[in-house]
C-alpha cells in the first residue's frame, strides 16, 4: 500500500477508536436519562443515519440480497441479538460508574475471540496463544478474588462482543459496515420502541424533551455518532493492512481504562492491578505471535 493510502487509513482508524473510546464521557453526561432509554435513542438515531447514508449512496441491492438469503440473514439476525445485548451492558456499566470493568471486557475481548475460534472452528492454537489464554484465565481468578465475584459486567461485554464477531465472520466480509449496521438497527426498533414503552412505565418516565433542546440533541447526538465510527473504521479496513487494524483495537479500552482513572476516579487496588497486569501480558503474547506469524509469511 502506498505512503498517502497508510496515512489516510491511520487518519480513518484513530477516528473511529478515539470516538468509541469517548462513549464513556458522553453516556455519563448522558445518565439523567438512564440506561434503558439511552440504548433506546441510539437504536432510533443511529439507524436514521445509516439509512440515510444508504440512501445517500443508493446502495439498497445489498440489503434486499441479504435479507432474500436466510444462510445469510440468520447470522444477522444473531449479530442483532449479540450487539443489543453489548449495547445494553455497556451503558449499564457507564452509568454504575463500572468504567473500569467495562474496559477489562474489551481488553479480554481478544482472548475470548481465540477461545471462541478453537471450540467452534476447530483452530489450532500456538504455544504463544496457550500461553496468552492461560494468562487470561488467571486474570479472572485474581479478579474474581479482588471483586469478590466473578467480573460479570466486563465477561458478558467480551463474550457478547466475541459472539458478535464470530456471527459477523460467518457473513465472509459480503455485508459492509454501514449496511450491516442499518439491518442490525432495522431490527432493532421493534424492540426499541417495547423497551420505550416499558420506560415510560418507570417514575422518571421518558426524558427525552424534559431536559430541553440540548439533552434531546446529545441523546439523538449519541446514536450518530454510533454509526459514524462503524463508517470510519470500513475506510480504514480499506487503507490500511490488517496488521494495524489488529494493534489499534487495543486503543478504546485504553482510552476507557485512562479515563476510569483520571476523569472518574474509579478504585484500582493492588490486586485489580495485577489482574490487568496479566491481562495486558496476554495481550502482549498475542501481539508478539501476530508479529512472529507476519515475518515467517
Amino acid at each position: 500500500m502506498s505512503e498517502k493510502s497508510t496515512s489516510k487509513g491511520l487518519t480513518y482508524g484513530l477516528s473511529a477508536y478515539l470516538i468509541w473510546g469517548s462513549f464513556p464521557l458522553i453516556i455519563t453526561i448522558l445518565a439523567f436519562a438512564g440506561p434503558w432509554e439511552i440504548v433506546v435513542w441510539r437504536i432510533v438515531f443511529g439507524f436514521l443515519t445509516a439509512a440515510a447514508i444508504i440512501g445517500f449512496r443508493r446502495d439498497f441491492k445489498q440489503l434486499w440480497a441479504i435479507m432474500k438469503n436466510w444462510a445469510q440473514f440468520r447470522w444477522v439476525l444473531v449479530s442483532t441479538v449479540l450487539i443489543m445485548v453489548n449495547w445494553q451492558i455497556y451503558v449499564i456499566a457507564i452509568v454504575q460508574k463500572q468504567v473500569i470493568e467495562a474496559s477489562l471486557g474489551y481488553f479480554i475481548n481478544p482472548l475470548v475471540t481465540i477461545a471462541l475460534a478453537v471450540i467452534f472452528l476447530g483452530e489450532k492454537l500456538s504455544r504463544l496463544q496457550w500461553a496468552a489464554v492461560g494468562s487470561g484465565l488467571v486474570a479472572v481468578i485474581v479478579l474474581t478474588f479482588d471483586y469478590g465475584q466473578l467480573p460479570w459486567l466486563a465477561l458478558s461485554l467480551a463474550f457478547s462482543f466475541a459472539v458478535y464477531g464470530l456471527a459477523k465472520s460467518k457473513l465472509g466480509g459480503q455485508v459492509s459496515a454501514v449496511n450491516g449496521f442499518a439491518l442490525e438497527s432495522g431490527l432493532l426498533l421493534p424492540v426499541a420502541l417495547v423497551q420505550l414503552w416499558l420506560v415510560s412505565l418507570t417514575p422518571n418516565g421518558i426524558t427525552f424533551l424534559s431536559h430541553g433542546f440540548w439533552g434531546a440533541a446529545g441523546l439523538a447526538f449519541y446514536g450518530v455518532m454510533t454509526a459514524i465510527p462503524l463508517i470510519l473504521f470500513g475506510l480504514a479496513a480499506q487503507n490500511l493492512p490488517l496488521r494495524y487494524i489488529g494493534f489499534m483495537q487495543y486503543l478504546t479500552p485504553c482510552i476507557q481504562f485512562i479515563l476510569a482513572l483520571t476523569v472518574f476516579h474509579e478504585n484500582m487496588p493492588p490486586a485489580r492491578w495485577i489482574g490487568f497486569g496479566l491481562v495486558w501480558f496476554a495481550l502482549v503474547l498475542l501481539s508478539t505471535d501476530l508479529l512472529r506469524q507476519r515475518s515467517t509469511k
